[in-house]
């Protein structure tokens, strides 16, 4: 049975619930003052390697530690970061980048051109749109220390773009010697050359992670602009705290324990209002998407029927309803796409309520008799918790005999990987999210991606699907991009790659004395935030 937390706490209970939670939080932080920031997570990191893992929380931190060659501006516009200048052939064939001044790791070594090289061909193993450069790259070489080239084939116009993209994984620059890894193996070391360094001292895995200020990061000397521009970092310390427990973390917030919360519960939204020291504030206006992944390498998901079947037995409404409650943030996803290119081509399998009576007699057509359905149930993320219970009921109203396997998202995110069967470990659905900016470019994004075993956890294949996802890199105009991404979502309902569940947008809750968060998608950037004194 799902209990909303709507129907859980009464409005007029939730005051009196917060405030009367005991502390957690105080024994895991280390000052209060005006140059520390606690940051509230609802989860624990699950990893510090953003390059291997997708999980936002990891490119959190990776934002902190790390650099990147370009970043976006607050219109989505590349701009240099580490890069000091660079330029490109009359045949616009060979990129050639010289690093800035200035930029050295946290072990006192300078950065160089082939920590660059190393780094890209890391992050191309993973990412959608580092898979393009290499597919198109004759060779990405170092020229000196601080100058290396990217020497193409053909044309791509989209480099600079792809180097900029906060797609995850996002192509951070690590030290050579980390990045010889393959991206299937994690880095452990959490060295980088980025503003902030992680205390290792002070780690507290399951509690808490501390940054401090590098104090020898020399930022670029332009303003901030989104997560262009310079990384001017306005505090000593920021430490991120784990309280999985919404309430407590609310209770931490109205105490001055945390100064910020990412995933403060709909509930609670009225008492964070009516609280003169706390603030909701929507750093991600597009949103996020809610994605259903479903195993094609294993059955029953291994044959479209049983994909089509899922396709119509989902109830967005209800589904949004059970894990967010609140109406003004959610809101029913027919496209795979996000904007600019999401449309309704091959929508016609949406009905509202679902479809249960023909999702049975799809499953029944695939040949379904009884197998184990195994769905991947995050307990530390209370609202995708509630969408995989509220699937398991869904499916066993049909006679799906489905299970929930309950596991923290860090266990989760191991366990996906496994393409066995669910004997062996494996796995059938896991729910999980993507911003709507992301999905706007299935170039860079992982989720809208068909290549099979390249393919991001799930493997969805489709050879007439990727071979439209490819050519999107060599049209010249927004409308061609519109028309291709048409084509390729009428075939994507067809084959059904996943399935799309809503879309929500949520509101982080911080005190009003933290100030200046930077409003972009997908990441939490630590540095230009300020603090007041108390």
């Amino acid at each position: 049975m799902i209990i909303s937390r709507r129907n859980l706490i009464k409005a007029g209970v939730a005051a009196g619930a917060a405030l009367s939670i005991p502390s957690v939080v105080r024994a895991q932080t280390v000052s209060n003052g005006a140059r520390t920031v606690n940051l509230g997570a609802f989860t624990d990191l699950p990893g510090f390697d953003p390059i291997s893992s997708t999980a936002n929380q990891v490119a959190d931190h990776g934002m902190a530690i790390y650099d990147t060659l370009f970043a976006l501006d607050s219109k989505f516009m590349p701009q240099p970061q580490m890069v000091g200048k660079w330029d490109v052939s009359d045949d616009k064939k060979t990129y050639t980048f010289e690093l800035r001044d200035g930029l050295g790791w946290h072990d006192g070594t300078p950065v160089t051109a082939a920590d660059c090289v190393a780094s890209i061909r890391r992050w191309a193993e993973v990412n959608a749109g580092g898979q393009l450069i290499m597919a198109r790259a004759s060779d990405i070489s170092k020229k000196d220390d601080k100058t290396f080239t990217i020497a193409l084939k053909e044309p791509l116009g989209l480099l600079i773009d792809l180097l900029a993209d906060v797609a995850l994984p996002i192509p951070f620059i690590m030290r050579a010697k980390d990045a010889s890894r393959p991206a299937s193996e994690q880095v452990t070391t959490k060295i980088g050359s980025g503003p902030f360094k992680f205390n290792e001292a002070l780690a507290r895995p399951g509690a808490s992670y501390t940054y401090d200020r590098n104090e020898k990061y020399v930022p670029r000397k332009e303003p901030s602009d989104g997560l262009a521009g310079g990384k001017t970092v306005k505090v000593d310390r920021v430490i991120r705290v784990t309280v999985a427990d919404q309430q407590t973390a609310v209770a931490a917030l109205q105490a001055g324990e945390i100064d910020y919360y990412d995933n403060p519960p709909a509930d609670l939204y009225p008492l964070i209002e009516n609280d003169s020291n706390l603030q909701l504030e929507v750093l991600d206006e597009g949103g996020q998407d809610l994605v259903l992944r479903m195993n094609f390498l294993q059955p029953p998901f291994d044959n479209v029927k049983a994909r089509q079947a899922m396709l119509h037995l989902i109830d967005q409404e209800a589904v949004l309803r059970a894990a967010f409650g609140d109406a003004k943030y959610i809101s029913p996803v027919t496209s795979i796409f996000g904007a600019p290119l999401s449309n309704d081509e091959n929508a016609g399998w949406y009905k509202k309520g679902g479809d249960p009576e023909r999702a049975k007699q799809l499953f029944q057509d695939a040949g379904y008799a009884g197998e184990k359905i195994v769905i991947l149930e995050q307990t530390d993320w209370p609202e995708g918790d509630n969408i995989a219970q509220f699937l398991a009921t869904s499916l066993r109203k049909i006679g799906i005999n489905a299970e929930l396997a309950p596991m923290a998202w860090a266990a989760l995110t191991a366990r996906r990987r496994n393409k066995g069967p669910v004997e062996s470990g494996g796995w059938n659905i896991f729910i999980t999210y993507d911003s709507d900016y992301s999905l706007g470019n299935p170039l860079t994004d992982s989720i809208p991606v068909a290549s099979g075993d390249k393919a991001w956890y799930g493997w969805p294949k489709n050879d007439e699907y990727e071979a439209l996802r490819v050519k999107l890199a060599n049209v010249a105009t927004l409308e061609e991009r519109k028309a291709l991404a048409r084509k390729m979502q009428g075939i994507w309902w067809d084959f059904v790659g996943d399935l799309r569940l809503g879309r929500f947008v949520t509101p982080i809750a911080r005190r009003k004395a933290l100030t200046d968060l930077i409003h972009m998608p997908q990441v939490l950037p630590m540095w230009n935030m300020q603090k007041a004194s108390a």
